[in-house]
């Protein structure tokens, strides 16, 4: 997540410069053929360039407003995580009638359900782009907290060694975390530690706290329909490789040298088509480990002050701090 006022300009060139060089020379061919070889056949009307522009436009749009909600699906999740955590640590605290360990255990078990889960999410998946050459080079101006950690070493500050090793046993780690938490409430209720209605409220965050997982299970696993994705792209480049074709006509008429100026105007408005498709592209896997996701190892730290505080701790993580602008 960038928590600054906006991205700086050298920032964003850099990022989509693979791009420019790219309709640079596609403006720059037509344009040399027309005016240094004469070959004035091979510019269109302006016409059925518009209608593909027009066209562009429409999908780039809905692209980038579907990726948009994704991305504030995601957050609004990870805002009930926050809430349904603050609320266990206050039924940890208040319903269970036994000593501090076992309400240590259930905060503490909860830290590292956070954690399996935020690495989990981080895995890549095949159609995700934080592969792709612009989005590694952009990653020297942040850190992925889940990629240069270690899920053994970060559960090992949470669990036990018998529950750490059962953990780190299992593939989907944040599910068998839970199922752990309602086994410790069961044998709670069991000695009698634990009220019957306690019980049944701490069940049902249990419950919550399987259906946030679930919600962010099917963004993670469901892309952006691959369909519109395929289409948002050909259009726009489509739309980029004809603009200069259509434009050529439209500097002729103004005379003399004035057809050079097809070539910066063509890269100025493809720019900005490709530049949206590729900010739609950006944002709609909110966790795949780029600068504009979900910042869940913050998120996840705050839970965790909140949470320790509540046990009355003094020594407590310091909050993440963004880097370069990024917080993740």
């Amino acid at each position: 997540m960038h928590t600054g006022s906006h991205y700086k300009i050298k920032e964003f060139l850099q990022w989509t410069r693979r791009d420019i060089y790219i309709l640079v020379l596609l403006a720059t061919i037509p344009t040399c053929l027309f005016q240094i070889f004469d070959l004035t056949w091979i510019a269109i009307p302006w016409v059925p360039v518009a209608l593909v522009g027009t066209a562009a436009a429409f999908i780039v749009g809905f692209k980038n407003t579907q990726t948009y909600n994704r991305l504030w699906e995601a957050r609004q999740i990870w805002g009930g995580i926050v809430n349904t955590s603050r609320t266990w640590g206050i039924m940890s605290l208040d319903f269970v009638n036994t000593d501090k360990s076992e309400k240590e255990k259930l905060i503490y078990r909860h830290c590292a359900w956070l954690t399996a889960l935020r690495f989990q999410l981080r895995k890549p998946q095949s159609w995700e782009n934080a592969n792709k050459p612009y989005n590694i080079e952009y990653r020297n101006y942040f850190n992925v907290p889940e990629w240069d950690g270690n899920l053994e070493e970060e559960l090992k500050k949470y669990l036990s060694e018998e529950d750490c090793n059962y953990i780190l046993s299992k593939k989907n780690r944040a599910t068998q975390l839970i199922t752990l938490q309602s086994k410790h409430l069961k044998e709670l209720r069991a000695h009698g530690q634990i009220e019957h209605y306690e019980y049944v409220e701490m069940e049902r965050r249990l419950a919550e706290l399987y259906d946030h997982q679930g919600k962010c299970e099917r963004i993670k696993n469901f892309p952006y329909p691959r369909q519109f994705a395929s289409i948002n792209l050909f259009f726009t480049w489509l739309f980029v490789l004809m603009l200069p074709f259509g434009m050529l006509n439209e500097f002729q008429k103004l005379g003399g040298n004035f057809v050079w100026l097809t070539i910066p105007f063509s890269v100025i408005v493809a720019w900005v088509f490709t530049s949206m498709e590729k900010v739609g592209e950006a944002t709609e896997n909110p966790f795949e480990g780029g600068a504009n996701d979900i910042p869940m190892a913050a998120l996840s730290r705050t839970i965790e002050i909140d949470l320790r505080d509540m046990l009355e701790e003094n020594n407590l993580p310091e909050p993440l701090k963004p880097i370069n602008n990024i917080l993740m």
